[in-house]
C-alpha cells in the first residue's frame, strides 16, 4: 500500500514570509491584548452592568473557551488544513469582539467573551504552527522573536489602552468602554484580509475521523479544574462544589486517557507524543513557566496602581521595561539558533533569569522607587524573551511534522493551562495573606485594635480606592500590608520556577532542522515511497 502523499513543500522568499507574518501577527496581536485590555477598565464595566460581583466569570469564561480549544485546533488543522482554521478563529474573534460590545448585563458579557475565547484559542497556537510549517526550525527563532515583540507590546498597550477607553465617558456616541471591543473589529478584518490573500498552505485530502468525545473528555476534565482555580476561594477549597468539581475533573481525565489510547493516531491528542521525553518534558516545563509568568505578571500591575499610586495608564507605561527584555532577548536568541543551530540553553537561561527576577521583586516595599522596579522587569521580559518561543521551538524540532499542529497547541495549551493555575495561586495568596499582614503591621505601628479590625476586613480589600481617603498613619498600614502580601506572591510563584529549571537542563537538544515542517513532511513521504520500492522491487526478484 502506497503512503498517502505529504504536501508538497512550499518555500517562501524572506519577503514572502514577512508579508505573511503581517497576517499572523495581527491575529495573534488581538489575542494577546484582550488577556490584558479588560483588565484595568473590569471595575468601569461593572459598574455599568450593575455586576460588581459577578465580573470574574468576564475572565473566566474567556480563559476557559480559549484554553479547552487550543489543542483542538491544533488537532483539527493538522488533518485539514491551518488556513482555514485560522481564518475561521480569526471571525469568531471579530463576531465575539461585536457581541462584547453591545452587552446590556454582565452576564451577556460573559457569554460574549467565551464566544472571543473560542476564537483567541486558534489565534496563537495556529500562528506558531504557520510559521513552523513554513519556516525550518533553524530559522524559526528569527520569526518567531516577532511573536515574542507582540505579546511584549501587547502586555504594555493593553492595561494602557483600556484604562484610556474606560476612562471616556463616550466616544462618538458609544461608551467608552465599549471600544474596548469595537477596535479589535478592524485590527480582525486587516489580519482576515491579508491571511486570505497571502497564506497559501496546500489542501489535506485525507479522511479522518473526527475525535468528539475525545474533545468533550477533555472539556469535562479542564473546565472544573479551571473553576476551581478561578473560583475556589470564593466557594472553600473544602466545600461540597469544590470537591465535586475535582472529582468531575479526575473521572473525566481517566475516562479521556483510557478513550485516547483506544483512538490511537485520530485521537485529539495522541498519547504517543508523551513517549517522547522532549515533549512531555518540555510541556511540563511549559506549564510551570506559564505560572511563574502569569503569577508575577497578574500581580506587578496591582503592585504599581495600589502601592506605587499609579493610574492604569501610567501603570501600562512603566511596564514598558517588561517589553523591552522580551523584544530584546527574543531577536538576539533568535538570531543565534539561526547562525548556531543550537537552543537549550535559552530556556535554562531564560528561566533562571526570571526565577531571580521574582525573587528580587519579593524585595519589593512601600518605599522602593518605581525606577528600581522598572529595573527588575527588564531582567524579567528578558527571560521571558529566551524561553517561552524556545519551548515551543523545542518540540516542534523533535515531533514529526504531520505533528506540527498538535505539538505547538499541546506546548500552548499546557502554558495557558499554568497560567491560569499561577494567576488564581497568586490572587489566593494576595488575599489569603492580606488581612493578617494589615493587622500585623497595624500592631507594629501602635494603632488601636478597632482600627486595625476596621480596616482589615473592611471595603478597603475590595475597593482599594478608598485607600486614598485614609488618614496617613491608617494608608500607610493599609499599604504595607498590600506590599508585604505582594512580596509572598512574588516568592512563592517563583519556586515554582525551581522544577522548571531542572526540566530544562533535562531536555535533550535535538540539532535544528532545515527544512520547514510542510517540506520537511514531503521529504518524510518521498523516503517512504523509495523505501516502498526498494521492497517491492526486492521481492520481485526474490
Amino acid at each position: 500500500m502506497t503512503a498517502p502523499a505529504a504536501p508538497a513543500p512550499v518555500q517562501l522568499t524572506h519577503r514572502q514570509v514577512l508579508t505573511v507574518l503581517s497576517g499572523l501577527l495581527l491575529g495573534m496581536f488581538l489575542a494577546a491584548l484582550d488577556q490584558t485590555i479588560v483588565s484595568t477598565a473590569m471595575r468601569t464595566i461593572a459598574d455599568e452592568l450593575d455586576g460588581q460581583t459577578a465580573q470574574a466569570w468576564v475572565t473566566t469564561s474567556y480563559l476557559i473557551a480559549s484554553t479547552i480549544t487550543t489543542p483542538l485546533y491544533g488537532k483539527l488543522s493538522d488533518q485539514y488544513g491551518r488556513k482555514p482554521f485560522y481564518l475561521f478563529a480569526i471571525g469568531v474573534f471579530v463576531l465575539g469582539s461585536v457581541l462584547c460590545g453591545t452587552a446590556q448585563s454582565i452576564y451577556e458579557l460573559a457569554a460574549y467573551r467565551a464566544v472571543q475565547g473560542v476564537g483567541a484559542g486558534g489565534l496563537m497556537s495556529l500562528a506558531f504552527a504557520i510559521v513552523g510549517d513554513l519556516v525550518s526550525p533553524r530559522e524559526r527563532g528569527r520569526y518567531q522573536g516577532w511573536f515574542m515583540a507582540v505579546f511584549g507590546t501587547s502586555s504594555v498597550l493593553g492595561p494602557v489602552i483600556g484604562g484610556a477607553f474606560a476612562g471616556q465617558a463616550s466616544i462618538l456616541g458609544i461608551d467608552g468602554w465599549r471600544w474596548i471591543f469595537y477596535i479589535n473589529v478592524p485590527i480582525g478584518l486587516a489580519a482576515l484580509l491579508v491571511v486570505m490573500r497571502t497564506l497559501h498552505l496546500p489542501k489535506r485530502v485525507n479522511e479522518h475521523r473526527i475525535d468528539f468525545l475525545g474533545a468533550g473528555l477533555l472539556t469535562s476534565a479542564v473546565v472544573p479544574l479551571l473553576l476551581v482555580a478561578e473560583k475556589g476561594r470564593d466557594w472553600g477549597w473544602g466545600s461540597g462544589l469544590t470537591v465535586g468539581l475535582l472529582v468531575l475533573s479526575l473521572a473525566s481525565l481517566i475516562a479521556f486517557i483510557a478513550w485516547e489510547r483506544r483512538m490511537g493516531p485520530e485521537a485529539i491528542l495522541p498519547l504517543r507524543m508523551f513517549s517522547s521525553s522532549i515533549f512531555s518534558i518540555t510541556s511540563m516545563t511549559a506549564l510551570l513557566v506559564g505560572a511563574g509568568m502569569f503569577g508575577g505578571l497578574v500581580v506587578l500591575p496591582l503592585y504599581l496602581q495600589i502601592v506605587k499610586g499609579s493610574s492604569p495608564t501610567e501603570a501600562g507605561l512603566q511596564l514598558i521595561p517588561l517589553m523591552v527584555g522580551i523584544i530584546l532577548t527574543s531577536g538576539i536568541s533568535g538570531k543565534v539558533m539561526s547562525r548556531t543551530g543550537r537552543y537549550k540553553w535559552f530556556p535554562v537561561g531564560g528561566i533562571a533569569m526570571m526565577f531571580i527576577a521574582l525573587m528580587l521583586m519579593s524585595t519589593l516595599t512601600v518605599d522602593t522607587p518605581v525606577p528600581q522596579t522598572m529595573s527588575y522587569m527588564v531582567l524579567m521580559g528578558a527571560g521571558l524573551g529566551l524561553s517561552m518561543q524556545t519551548l515551543v521551538i523545542s518540540v516542534q524540532n523533535a515531533m514529526p511534522p504531520r505533528d506540527m499542529g498538535v505539538a505547538t497547541s499541546s506546548v500552548t495549551f499546557f502554558r495557558s493551562m499554568g497560567g491560569t493555575f499561577g494567576a488564581a495561586l497568586s490572587l489566593a495568596v494576595l488575599f489569603g495573606s492580606l488581612a493578617g499582614n494589615i493587622q500585623e503591621r497595624a500592631v507594629r505601628a501602635g494603632l488601636p485594635q478597632d482600627v486595625v479590625d476596621r480596616f482589615s476586613t473592611a471595603t478597603a480589600l475590595n475597593d482599594t480606592s478608598i485607600i486614598a481617603t485614609l488618614p496617613e498613619a491608617v494608608r500607610r498600614v493599609v499599604l504595607e500590608g498590600f506590599a508585604d502580601s505582594m512580596t509572598t506572591v512574588f516568592f512563592v510563584v517563583g519556586l515554582l520556577l525551581v522544577p522548571a529549571f531542572v526540566l530544562a537542563v533535562l531536555v535533550k537538544e535535538i540539532p535544528l532542522r532545515a527544512s520547514g515542517g510542510l517540506a520537511a513532511a514531503h521529504e518524510d513521504a518521498d523516503a517512504e515511497a523509495r523505501a516502498e520500492t526498494a521492497e517491492s522491487a526486492s521481492a520481485v526478484v526474490v
